[in-house]
């Protein structure tokens, strides 16, 4: 009789099965990546024309861009109310089209409210193209479904997967995992092609001002007039590439979807909690011109609005990736960078980028995410390995705290805060708002957009939000003390109070986030 094998080699078998497995689905995948993903099929479709006088967009801005010609309005949007009012009020004013592109869409107060506008304009006769991001659109199928129902509506996935959910979604994932990898981190709401909201955003509660637990501290653009041409043209690439695919070759959609997706957002407008973003919504509709009275707009003409290409993880050449744009003009700052990054791994070349702006005599000073304040642990894994080198050479870190003294954080008050802003200023004029983070991820596998400008006022105004975030109430000071060790000064204490270990965490979080900077992550951060 056979003796048995040992278990251990009965184990090993197995295990080197799984792995045979696994290597072939991702070598499958490698070859023959195009052929698993679904192909677009959907009609190829542009911007509307703009028309002189056809909507309340196209006559006011007609107006404004007269006064203006060749340039842009901008207006800031820091506060998470007048961010869903400026979405809220260009939507109900459009009177031609509305295209989209996001990276989350949640399925939650703020997400119904917005979903709520969009099926109104729809009903108006409103064309409303939607683009999302798959990768967060999962287990939102019901949520957009319904709405890809509309005749005036049409949803598609960026990158989708043809599975949409259980095993063999996984098994697509592994089989996929390096095409999967790349996401359209875009943020992008254009009304009527003539005005446009670009930055950080994405659409949920947190985004807004809207959670009691979290706050995230975030910086969108209002774009009105010529650069929103730009804006026109990225979406309508992304929205014809080839990997754009209709929702409705992917997922199974019915009217009675969208009667109860319509019933359950208008219930959800009478909630107390969405009461003061409607009132914000109402007081701005009640100026008398909204894009004259409203916001405050700056006409300048140096804006742009800047993308990387829309299949960019298909092109071996990064000439017109936003990354080359975006450090060669930080390359040539003279006296001043002023960086915010919510999530900062600058690597090896953006550390001596960055030292070699000081040893040119430029003051450099980024502000980003505590670990208390980091959402993802593993970023901050990444960057910790920069803190040291980064202090030795002069560059100034400030580290935003999860509960900011003296800051309500939000319109109901917040337990934490998290900063999601992305942007820097250059030698007090040249700046850029957007999506774009400083780290690989946005640099080499997302996709990313963002406005860029040249302007004196539009400096000071993104150097006053910096200085805000940087404020002592707001953000700790990192700095090396006598051993070249770091160390975060909370300058807001009375007196000053020097801590020596990563503040407002746990040992568990600490440690977890100091195992994760010893993998081999950081191209994936």
């Amino acid at each position: 009789m056979t003796e048995p094998k040992p278990l251990w080699r009965r184990m090993l078998r197995w295990l080197g099965i799984v792995l045979a497995v696994l290597v072939l689905l991702v070598l499958s995948g490698l070859l023959l990546a195009d052929h698993l993903t679904p192909k677009a099929m959907g009609a190829p479709s542009h911007v509307l024309p703009v028309q002189p006088a056809q909507t309340v967009i196209d006559r006011e801005l007609a107006r404004l861009q007269a006064d203006h010609p060749d340039q842009s309005g901008v207006a800031f949007l820091a506060d998470g109310l007048d961010a869903y009012a400026a979405r809220a009020v260009i939507t109900a004013h459009a009177g031609r089209s509305l295209d989209l592109q996001y990276y989350i869409w949640h399925d939650d107060l703020i997400g119904h409210l917005m979903v709520r506008a969009l099926h109104q304009a729809a009903e108006r006769g409103v064309r409303v193209r939607l683009l999302l991001d798959d990768m967060n659109a999962q287990d939102k199928d019901a949520l957009l479904m319904a709405l890809d129902e509309h005749p005036n509506i049409e949803i598609r996935l960026y990158n989708p997967f043809r599975n949409r959910a259980g095993l063999w979604r996984l098994v697509e994932m592994v089989q996929r995992f390096f095409s999967v990898n790349h996401r359209m981190h875009n943020k992008a709401w254009i009304a009527d092609g003539r005005v446009a909201i670009v930055g950080g955003r994405n659409i949920g509660e947190e985004y807004f001002s809207a959670r009691s637990d979290v706050n995230f501290r975030d910086l969108d653009l209002l774009v009105a007039g010529h650069a929103v041409d730009q804006a026109n043209r990225i979406f309508d690439e992304y929205w014809n590439s080839e990997t754009a695919v209709p929702i409705a070759a992917l997922a199974f959609h019915t009217p009675a979807q969208l009667r109860l997706l319509v019933r359950e957002s208008e219930h959800e407008a009478k909630l107390d909690a969405a009461q003061p973003y409607l009132r914000r919504v109402q007081q701005s509709q009640s100026a008398r011109s909204y894009y004259r009275d409203a916001v405050d707009l700056h006409w300048s003409p140096n804006v742009e609005i800047v993308s990387d290409p829309a299949m960019k993880h298909r092109r071996d050449d990064p000439s017109n990736w936003l990354v080359t744009r975006l450090v060669s003009d930080m390359q040539a700052t003279r006296h001043k960078a002023l960086l915010i990054s919510p999530y900062f791994v600058p690597g090896e070349e953006g550390t001596d980028g960055m030292a070699a702006m000081v040893k040119r005599g430029a003051l450099v000073g980024v502000v980003t995410n505590s670990l208390a304040a980091n959402d993802v642990a593993a970023v901050h894994g990444g960057y910790m390995h920069y803190r040291a080198p980064l202090l030795r050479s002069g560059v100034n870190l400030y580290e935003l705290k999860a509960h900011g003294h003296g800051d309500r954080g939000g319109l109901f008050g917040s337990s934490g805060a998290s900063l999601h802003t992305k942007a820097f200023l250059l030698d007090d004029r040249r700046g850029f708002v957007g999506s774009f983070n400083l780290d690989p991820r946005s640099a080499y596998l997302n996709t990313e957009m963002g406005v860029l400008f040249d302007d004196a006022v539009l400096g000071a105004q993104l150097r006053a939000e910096y200085l805000r975030l940087a404020d002592p109430a707001q953000s700790y000071w990192v700095t090396l003390d006598a051993q070249d060790r770091v160390r975060w000064l909370d300058r807001a204490a009375q007196p000053p109070v020097l801590l020596d270990r990563e503040p407002d965490t746990s040992f568990w979080l600490r440690a977890s986030a100091r195992a994760i900077s010893w993998l081999p992550l950081e191209s994936q951060l």
